[in-house]
């Protein structure tokens, strides 16, 4: 390999991070966004050591719908800007949506001797946020994409 071919193999690298810069300066402000609603979520309705954990239920299932009408919106409606869908699908909605916490949940229903109550929050979440993402997109399809009469 020549001194040329190895700059040029530079450059392109160089290149290329500098154009993923802006990517993941988007991801990670709108994560922190994200997540501080999460958070604000869980600080307003907090849940019940053993109980059924509504407010990581509901952040899950509402975010899925957003996502859901984001994605026909960004997808199929309209031209937006190459950083809007890395900040807010996934930036903002991956903050906010937490399977992680979803999954410790579970977790934590099991150490409390919940097995029931974990079953049931498992199959219930996933049947939840595929549903909201179905419906919701479904929905804004109709909505934004019907031909004018």
């Amino acid at each position: 390999m020549t001194a040329q071919e190895t700059g040029s193999a530079a450059a392109v690298r160089s290149a290329r991070r500098r154009g993923q810069a802006p990517v993941v300066a988007v991801v990670a402000v709108g994560g922190a966004i994200g997540a501080a609603l999460r958070y604000a979520a869980s600080l307003l309705w907090p849940a019940h050591s053993g109980g059924f954990p509504w407010t990581t239920f509901w952040v899950n299932v509402s975010g899925c719908a957003v996502i859901g009408v984001f994605m026909v919106l960004v997808t199929e409606a309209r031209t937006v800007h190459r950083l809007v869908r890395p900040f807010f699908g996934t930036g903002v909605l991956g903050g906010f949506t937490t399977f992680s916490t979803y999954a410790v949940d579970i977790q934590r229903l099991l150490d409390h001797g919940r097995p029931g109550t974990a079953l049931a929050y498992l199959a219930a979440t996933l049947l939840a946020a595929l549903t909201a993402v179905w419906l919701a997109s479904t929905a804004a399809r109709r909505l934004l994409l019907r031909s004018p009469r």
